[in-house]
């Protein structure tokens, strides 16, 4: 079971509406900035409330206007990757990756490293981590807090062609490995293609 969603609401003075069915792989969203991509984002996990509609994930209602059930951010276990990392700057990356660490987690500590290929990096501070390492260490951070789907908020943006290669890749492992439902932010449909997602453009 993957994604069902209708909501429509407000992000300040902007309406937005987002509707999307899946039945459990990477839908994109895709469209200029501006938009409400990551307001939608928001919406699903809990951190801004849609006015009408419902969220379903993996057979589970997060959200329902109707029904009258609003789930908080934490009930609704979403990995969520921001478009600005926020990993904790006083933390070296072992301690970022093990902050909120879940029991259930679909994949080890030690898996997580492997695939990512971050485990060189344990022992450094966020400040020295190139564009491409931080996003992966962000990454590895939301898998082990045992998400139930992925939330991802421009993860290429910034990035140059190696660097994003390394993350289209990552992407990659996770959905052959854990096949975790992923909602994509994107602004380039090109990116979401390369992936093989289901496109919802928003306009």
């Amino acid at each position: 079971m993957g994604f069902d969603i209708d909501i429509s609401g407000r992000a300040g003075e902007r309406r937005i509406a987002f509707q999307c069915r899946d039945d459990g792989g990477l839908v994109a969203l895709a469209g200029p900035s501006g938009v409400g991509k990551s307001s939608v984002l928001n919406m699903v996990a809990g951190l801004l409330r849609p006015e009408r509609g419902h969220i379903r994930i993996g057979g589970q209602t997060l959200f329902d206007s109707f029904a009258r059930i609003d789930l908080s951010s934490a009930r609704r276990r979403a990995g969520y990757v921001f478009q600005d990392r926020r990993l904790f700057p006083h933390m070296r990356v072992r301690a970022n990756l093990m902050y909120g660490r879940r029991e259930g987690a679909l994949v080890t500590f030690d898996e997580v490293l492997a695939f990512l290929g971050i485990g060189h990096l344990l022992d450094r501070w966020p400040a020295t981590l190139s564009g491409g390492e931080t996003q992966r260490v962000a990454i590895g951070r939301a898998l082990l807090s045992a998400p139930d789907f992925l939330l991802l908020d421009e993860p290429l943006s910034s990035l140059d062609p190696p660097r994003k290669a390394e993350i289209q890749e990552a992407i990659d492992q996770i959905r052959s490995r854990i096949a975790l439902p992923i909602l994509y932010v994107t602004h380039d449909a090109a990116e979401a293609e390369r992936l093989s997602a289901q496109i919802v453009v928003m306009g």
